[in-house]
């Protein structure tokens, strides 16, 4: 992990621990107020401190971080997970699985609406008989 002394900044750490995916997503939405600490919005230059919570609202949910490390560079997923610890409340988890069954991806369920090619097929048969 990064010394005490560095300075990291906002938008690039929240870009390293994967919850953007670029730096200028990360500092479009410090910029917009999507990044707050102790309530108030941040700037994407403020400098990271061990041990600060932040919540972070991206495109998918609303993060609640707390820092466990300074990363300066952005890592796979799975050695990421080690710089920050997620706060984030069980109620926002929960809303997201609810969202996620409920999410409209065009298609229809199977076995509901229009017949298929070979259902279709099976009642043309079945209507010339």
């Amino acid at each position: 992990m990064a010394e005490a002394n560095e300075k990291l900044r906002i938008d690039k750490y929240l870009w390293s621990i994967r919850l953007f995916k670029t730096r200028s997503i990360a500092s479009e939405a410090c910029e917009k107020g999507k990044v707050r600490m102790l309530g108030n919005a941040v700037k994407a230059s403020k400098t990271v401190n061990v041990g600060e919570e932040y919540e972070v609202k991206t495109e998918a949910r609303k993060w609640v971080i707390k820092v466990a490390g300074l990363l300066h560079n952005r890592v796979q997923y799975a050695e990421a997970i080690k710089y920050y610890i997620d706060l984030t409340p069980a109620e926002e988890l929960d809303r997201l699985k609810y969202e996620a069954a409920s999410f409209h991806t065009g298609k229809r369920l199977s076995k509901v609406g229009r017949p298929t090619k070979k259902q279709r097929r099976d009642l043309e048969d079945y209507t010339e008989q």
